[in-house]
């Protein structure tokens, strides 16, 4: 029987290979699991969308579940918003602000903004929708350990990961919440994280 497949998307600035270690874990949990790679600078996000779906409709898999860090957590709603592939039941969210950004609304006031967020800053600028489609489970792990350079740029209401309010990773119909004492990209290397991210994509539920 064929594993069930994974896709993990990586935040602003970035690329696959922030999420080597959470990709690596999942394939040790059994799970074909493999990071995409987009250019949140020079693409927009309906580019974002469109890999995606190209991705997960190339995947030969039971199932598919997707793995979003920040950024890439609003991508994985905003794909779910859009008549996903019907194999993609559970999503986990690390760190993602699907609520808001209060971070990259203030990086995108101050001059230069679109230098520092690319063509990513037309999501911000969109209005926030948190809606999820039946039969999809979210499951949302948020940070509480303030540090980061974002901190030093913006600052932040408490509790907060560095750079995302926990506030700002809340969704009314998620199936299941964790708040761990992680900074925003001490996620991608975490193995309680990690373990947990296996945890609710197996279960649906994060071990308690």
């Amino acid at each position: 029987m064929k594993p069930d497949a994974v896709v993990l998307l990586h935040g602003a600035w970035m690329n696959q290979w922030v999420m080597a270690y959470v990709t690596h874990a999942l394939r040790r949990e059994g799970f074909a699991a493999r990071a995409l790679t987009y250019s949140t600078m020079t693409e927009n996000l309906e580019d974002h969308l469109a890999q995606l779906t190209a991705r997960i409709g190339a995947l030969d898999a039971p199932r598919v579940y997707l793995v979003g860090h920040s950024l890439g957590g609003v991508i994985a709603l905003r794909y779910l918003q859009r008549q996903p592939d019907a194999r993609v039941s559970r999503v986990v969210l690390l760190g993602a602000p699907v609520a808001g950004c209060r971070a990259a609304a203030a990086l995108s006031r101050r001059s230069g903004g679109y230098f520092l967020l690319g063509r990513s800053l037309a999501v911000w600028r969109e209005p926030v929708d948190v809606s999820l489609p039946a039969g999809v489970e979210v499951g949302v792990i948020a940070g509480t350990r303030a540090f980061g350079l974002v901190r030093m740029l913006v600052r932040l209401p408490p509790p907060n990961d560095g750079v995302v309010c926990v506030d700002e990773t809340r969704l009314p119909a998620m199936r299941d919440r964790l708040v761990l004492p992680l900074a925003h990209s001490e996620m991608l290397v975490s193995p309680l994280a990690a373990r947990q991210t296996a945890a609710f994509l197996r279960t649906g539920a994060f071990q308690r």
